[in-house]
């Protein structure tokens, strides 16, 4: 009988439940299926997991490989706790608020950056996971120093790593990128021949962030200047 996901997240814990005695040992384990997938993951992207292709990486049939997961959307949630139980958590020492979430919120692009899949996984039951609660729970005391009750707390958190996702999906490679500085220098001069007067704002100042960066955006730039907006968001009254 299929065990439930919840299950087969905490499968290392010591009440979670076993399987039968009866019977050969199987080929693979459940952590063996999820690492290969991530494998697969990092290497092709998401949408190259697929139980056919993990049962070729491990040399197994698509119904063993289904005898461990149950089914492709529970394999996913897998993978996001287990990479959220392996990311490196930031120390805290006696650093301030700021800093503590500063450092949070770069671990988390760090994380997104090196495993972009994690991207396209929006599944609430990673809530349940052991990786996904431990990550948590460290990163809501970064949050420490603050004067917030529990709900603002968990606010808080959600608000950083919402932008911090954001962030990430800006930050993914564009296969054009290369080309635009080139394009913005030889375009420019002709798209202001176009537009004459109009839009004058939008021409000042598209023209002058354009200039500074080069290119119509910089995720860079966006970046930085984001998460500073997002810590004043966080100061505490007195800290104004």
């Amino acid at each position: 009988m299929p065990r439930e996901l919840i299950d087969l997240l905490w499968r290392d814990h010591p009440a979670a439940p076993q399987g039968g005695a009866r019977g050969p040992r199987a080929a693979v384990t459940t952590g063996a299926v999820v690492d290969a997938a991530a494998t697969v993951a990092d290497a092709e992207g998401l949408a190259a997991v697929t139980v056919r292709r993990l049962g070729d990486v491990l040399g197994v049939s698509a119904m063993s490989v289904y005898t461990h997961v149950n089914s492709r959307d529970d394999l996913l949630v897998l993978m996001a706790d287990a990479a959220f139980a392996r990311m490196p958590r930031p120390g805290y020492g006696t650093a301030g608020w700021r800093t503590r979430v500063r450092r949070v919120a770069e671990a988390n692009l760090a994380l997104l950056n090196e495993h972009p899949w994690l991207l396209e996984i929006d599944d609430d039951r990673t809530a349940f996971g052991p990786g996904t609660i431990a990550k948590y729970d460290h990163e809501l005391h970064a949050l420490d120093p603050l004067p917030l009750d529990d709900v603002g707390r968990d606010a808080a958190l959600t608000f950083v790593l919402d932008f911090v996702r954001a962030a990430a999906r800006a930050q993914r490679p564009d296969p054009r990128a290369d080309e635009m500085p080139a394009l913005w220098g030889r375009w420019s001069g002709r798209l202001a021949e176009y537009l004459g007067d109009a839009h004058q704002l939008a021409q000042r100042v598209g023209s002058a962030a354009g200039e500074a960066m080069n290119a119509p955006s910089s995720p860079s730039h966006a970046w930085s200047y984001g998460l500073e907006r997002i810590l004043d968001s966080l100061t505490a009254p007195g800290d104004r």
